[in-house]
């Protein structure tokens, strides 16, 4: 209710004022009437000409209190003491617009000058009052003016700060879902690369052993009809793989709720038998050594180290086609080693580098890896990465096994 009575104001500060004007100005023709001086205040003066001109004047000058708080301050206080020089008696309830003024002084000014200028208005009403209304000093109507001018600053201050505190929560606040919103889209993108890196991988790899097989077959095809159909064969096999693999990173991007989402595993090494047999027809051959213990590798070092093969054959099959490939694991204490390399026989080109390569350094460095390619001394080409088997691995294998 407090929360909607303030969002109305605030809407409408016009009508606000038009509100308080018309409260001000009765209050300042009351207090005309009042008598101050005596330990009960009484109605004793009839309304006078003076007074209610001087009191219009003082209440239509708060009209402009947002604007012009200070000369507002100023028309206010004087409109009163001429009230009390037209024979009213200065007290509280007559110069009601000159409180209202003082309050909008103490709001809209610093922090240092907002009980300054009520209390500052305060004595020189008070000094009016002694002036030209003598009577005991601690009368009721005298006293009211410093109390009024000293509740006016009090409010002035007390709003300002809350008006501060909210301004810090809305500030706060707004930080919070920008740094909620930065986070989101931070973490959108990572992702975004993530499955774009997988898609590369995937159409990369099948798309190029697709291509491979289907040309071997065409050569085959009326000359050697038999090993032609083999090729097709796997040809039919290799397209399904690429099917399935597609369905399961598309998959990724469906709702989770979604029931027709079935997911596959992610590859990893213990499919790489499979992956070097799908080469084998292709080319000279791929062969594949492993040294040192097999560890068990988590699921990230092992999709990793899967699809850096993987590219690293389809770059082969792509730039340098005749050429025999050489797939070398090697595991140490904390590091899996991974030495693609083949021969030199091909139409590799010194200036060829794509997303392939690009891709397996940031699918490396992801794990906390590291990933050397480059052109062998002697001909041919050479993919090497260390992946960790653990967090924080890397470097202590590193120090002692240096590249």
């Amino acid at each position: 209710m407090v929360t909607d009575w303030g969002h109305h104001v605030r809407r409408h500060p016009r009508i606000v004022d038009a509100i308080l004007v018309v409260m001000v100005f009765g209050f300042s023709v009351l207090g005309s009437m009042l008598d101050v001086r005596g330990p009960a205040t009484v109605i004793s003066y009839p309304v006078s000409a003076a007074g209610v001109l001087f009191a219009a004047i003082a209440a239509l000058a708060v009209l402009w209190h947002r604007r012009f708080p200070r000369t507002v301050l100023a028309v206010t206080a004087a409109c009163g003491v001429l009230m009390g020089a037209a024979g009213a008696e200065i007290s509280a309830p007559l110069v009601a617009p000159a409180l209202v003024a003082a309050y909008s002084v103490g709001l809209r000014s610093e922090r240092r000058w907002a009980l300054t200028y009520p209390s500052a208005v305060g004595i020189v009403l008070l000094v009016a009052s002694i002036t030209l209304n003598p009577g005991p000093l601690f009368a009721p109507g005298k006293v009211t003016l410093i109390a009024g001018g000293l509740v006016a600053g009090a409010f002035a201050d007390a709003t300002r700060n809350r008006q501060n505190y909210l301004t810090a929560l809305r500030a706060r606040a707004e930080l919070a879902e920008r740094t909620r919103e930065d986070e989101a889209r931070h973490r959108v993108a990572e992702e975004r690369v993530r499955i774009a890196r997988e898609l590369h991988d995937i159409v990369a790899h099948h798309m190029a052993l697709a291509h491979a097989q289907a040309s071997t077959a065409a050569y085959l095809l009326r000359t050697k009809p038999d090993p032609a159909q083999q090729v097709l064969d796997q040809l039919a096999d290799t397209t399904a793989s690429a099917l399935r693999e597609l369905k399961a990173t598309v998959g990724l991007l469906r709702r989770e709720d979604d029931p027709q989402a079935p997911l596959e595993p992610s590859p990893g090494l213990s499919r790489l038998p499979e992956l070097i047999a799908s080469f084998e027809p292709l080319g000279p051959g791929v062969s594949m050594t492993v040294t040192g213990e097999p560890q068990p590798l988590s699921p990230g070092v092992d999709l990793t180290a899967y699809r850096i093969v993987q590219e690293a054959l389809t770059n082969v099959t792509k730039h340098a086609p005749a050429a025999a490939v050489s797939v070398r694991l090697a595991y140490s204490r904390s590091l899996l080693t991974i030495t693609v390399s083949d021969d030199g026989r091909g139409a590799r080109r010194s200036g060829e580098s794509g997303f392939g390569l690009i891709g397996m350094n940031e699918r490396a460095q992801s794990v906390g890896g590291e990933l050397l390619a480059g052109f062998r001394q002697g001909g041919g080409f050479e993919v090497s990465t260390r992946l960790p088997l653990e967090p924080g691995a890397a470097h202590r294998d590193t120090k002692e096994n240096p590249w």
